[in-house]
């Protein structure tokens, strides 16, 4: 964003929505995190959590969102069981960002009983993605991908 242009976060924000009014769900998922963040428009938890649930239709980006917003209650109750399944969905799917995400519930035993193999295995599959976060945790398992 604002790459030629000023940073306009008001503007973005009214060009996903229409985006994402047309179906497209990459501007569906930006328009979550601008919710969650309240960039270009006010902190709105509750409509990040709906439209979480329209993207995780179609979309792996998606159900990481919305596992995302169980995880941590946002715009719902927390429930570990159902982040822990849509995480697992949306990494079988090659997410980068769920399979963290998974790693994580795995390594920290949320959700699903702790599983050290399982959450260097989900690791390595979001660090050979490219993901950073995911590269730091194996470093610092010491482990390398």
């Amino acid at each position: 964003m604002g790459i030629g242009t000023e940073i306009n976060m008001k503007k973005a924000f009214k060009l996903y929505q229409k985006a994402a009014d047309l179906g497209n769900i990459r501007a569906q998922c930006n328009l979550i995190n601008l919710y969650l963040d309240g960039d270009g428009t006010e902190k709105d938890y509750n409509k990040a959590f709906e439209l979480a649930k329209k993207s995780a239709e179609d979309h792996s980006d998606g159900m990481n969102l919305l596992g995302y917003c169980y995880n941590n209650g946002i715009g719902t109750n927390i429930d570990k069981k159902k982040a822990f399944e849509l995480f697992q969905e949306a990494a079988k799917l090659e997410c980068c960002d769920a399979q963290y995400n998974l790693a994580l519930m795995y390594e920290d035993g949320e959700g699903i009983k702790q599983n050290i193999d399982q959450a260097i295995y989900w690791y390595k599959k979001s660090a050979n993605q490219g993901f950073q976060s995911a590269q730091n945790k194996l470093k610092y398992l010491g482990h390398n991908n």
